[in-house]
């Protein structure tokens, strides 16, 4: 059974992470040769005031852009 793990940053809405999870779910049914019921998909979001890039917070980078 393939598991794949997706770690984001918050913000993303239902239709958009069914979306992503089926596109995974399908690459990895071509690729791996197995059935969809078999692939588990799992998205791990992080709130944006505890996950940074480049040393700064991603709720900084918000205010950055403002």
């Amino acid at each position: 059974m393939p598991e794949i793990y997706v770690y984001a940053v918050e913000g993303r809405d239902l239709d958009q992470k069914r979306a992503l999870i089926q596109e995974i779910t399908a690459a990895t049914v071509k690729h791996f040769k197995v059935a969809p019921e078999t692939v588990m998909v799992q998205i791990i979001e992080s709130p944006r005031h505890n996950k940074a890039k480049g040393g700064v917070l991603f709720s900084e980078r918000d205010a950055v852009k403002s």
